[in-house]
């Protein structure tokens, strides 16, 4: 059976069926910085386990997104009393690692892919969402299904990815 993930906001292509997935890994973190660096180190040694190695360009380019999307479900998703929620599939034969966070915070939305504005020179922050479209394939948004929130997701396509 086929299934389709739900289509972001701002893109006009689903995205792609989950029959190819052959590694998956998910957790929920405190949505502190405490949290996103845990997600982030875990979402390493997973990429390390399942082929991608530490210190490679892919394995670097993957952390970085995730540390960008953890970082800003908890600066920007933040909710008391609630986690975010880390899910990364790695996905065969199109060699893609998607990783999509999850928090409960519905009102705060990120720009679409097409919007993203960039800092001025004086500005010290809003260049996380401009990394992730420099190292993402594609990325998006869209509300989470059953429950408030929303889920960022970014998908990074690379030949040096194992293809099982």
């Amino acid at each position: 059976m086929t299934s389709q993930l739900p289509s972001p906001i701002g893109s006009s292509r689903p995205t792609a069926p989950t029959d190819d997935v052959i590694r998956t890994f998910e957790m929920r973190f405190t949505s502190t910085p405490r949290g996103a660096r845990l997600a982030r180190r875990l979402a390493a040694h997973r990429l390390d386990a399942w082929g991608i190695p530490y210190g490679t360009g892919p394995h670097e380019e993957i952390v970085l997104v995730v540390g960008e999307l953890t970082a800003n479900a908890v600066r920007h998703g933040h909710v008391t009393g609630r986690d975010f929620h880390l899910l990364q599939r790695l996905s065969a034969p199109a060699r893609t690692v998607r990783i999509e966070v999850t928090d409960t915070r519905t009102e705060r939305t990120p720009p679409g892919p097409e919007t993203v504005p960039v800092p001025g020179a004086e500005d010290t922050g809003g260049r996380g969402l401009l990394l992730v479209a420099g190292l993402a394939t594609r990325w998006g948004w869209h509300l989470r299904s059953g429950g408030p929130g929303k889920t960022v997701w970014a998908e990074c396509v690379s030949e040096a990815l194992p293809t099982r």
